[in-house]
């Protein structure tokens, strides 16, 4: 009887299984899913001392505001206490009722509310028609007084508080609210900051419009103004924040506690002697808690603003 022989598989002269061998002999390829995690944790390996930086620098960025909160809820002799006490041992929430006793904090909540949004409305209008002007209207000596409006930004601001009081007194402004609104209703930095929108904005849209027989104030108004919005943003936030925290324009313009905004009554309560700093960290909680409602639900919109502002010089 013939002897049986059992068929072995061909190898190529390097050895290894011909294509088409068992699936034993061949070696089995990394899942795209495993390749994708081992580049991400490699990945991640690499910028861990990045974390760790940013990590630290946002804890410096928000410890002044947890101590603000904690020293709010302090004692006075907690809060001078040396070594200072970072929990407060008794929680004194008595002292944001001092601050109602201590100033008219309504009325002051109030002026700085309304100065707020003076200003900041009246630098969106102005502001945006100056730089429509300057970016797409051409007129003569267009370029000396822009750069007659960025001359302004090298100049001190302080350097312009005694002529501006001059005109409020002049006027008979002084205590009241027109004396705290008007000097802050234009800014040369807004101007400058939505020029650069407006210079990186498509031109065919503005020459069909005017193909189609609008003048140039319908153009900045339909067409210019909504392409802007999130250089109109970023200067509402910018110019929200600045009037909200306003103090020495506010000091010097205004001496009856009832007109004043809430950033000039806060200073008064700085004492020549002692400060109540509980009082003082509380009435700065309670002014500072409308800002922060502000920027964090307009924070997106900030930041794009910023980052396109920058587009075409």
């Amino acid at each position: 009887m013939a002897e049986t022989t059992t068929a072995q598989p061909t190898r190529p002269a390097g050895g290894h299984p011909a294509p088409g061998g068992p699936a034993s002999e061949r070696p089995a390829a990394e899942p795209p899913a495993a390749k994708r995690r081992v580049r991400r944790a490699s990945r991640q390996g690499r910028l861990w001392p990045a974390h760790v930086l940013l990590s630290l620098g946002a804890v410096v960025t928000v410890f002044p505001l947890l101590w603000q909160v904690l020293t709010s809820f302090k004692s006075f002799g907690e809060s001078t206490r040396v070594p200072p006490t970072i929990w407060p041992e008794h929680w004194q929430w008595s002292n944001f009722s001092t601050v109602f006793d201590s100033i008219p904090f309504g009325d002051q909540f109030v002026n700085t509310v309304l100065m707020t949004l003076i200003r900041t409305v009246a630098q969106l209008l102005l502001c945006s028609m100056a730089a429509y002007a300057f970016a797409r209207i051409r007129f003569p000596g267009r370029g000396a007084i822009f750069l007659g409006f960025l001359a302004v930004l090298m100049v001190p601001s302080q350097l312009f508080l005694l002529p501006q009081y001059q005109i409020m007194q002049d006027l008979g402004w002084l205590n009241s609210l027109q004396a705290l609104s008007v000097p802050g209703m234009f800014s040369a930095f807004g101007t400058f900051l939505l020029r650069q929108f407006f210079l990186g904005l498509p031109g065919e849209l503005e020459e069909a419009a005017r193909l189609d027989g609008a003048n140039p104030f319908t153009v900045y108004w339909r067409i210019a103004l909504p392409l802007a919005r999130p250089g109109l943003l970023a200067l509402g936030i910018l110019t929200f924040l600045w009037s909200w925290n306003d103090l020495m324009w506010p000091l010097v313009v205004n001496t009856d506690p009832a007109q004043m905004p809430l950033s000039a009554g806060l200073a008064s309560l700085q004492g020549s002697h002692m400060t109540d700093y509980p009082v003082l960290m509380a009435g700065s909680l309670l002014a500072t808690l409308p800002v922060i409602v502000v920027f964090v639900a307009m924070q997106r919109h900030f930041i794009q603003g910023i980052a396109f502002s920058g587009m075409k010089g």
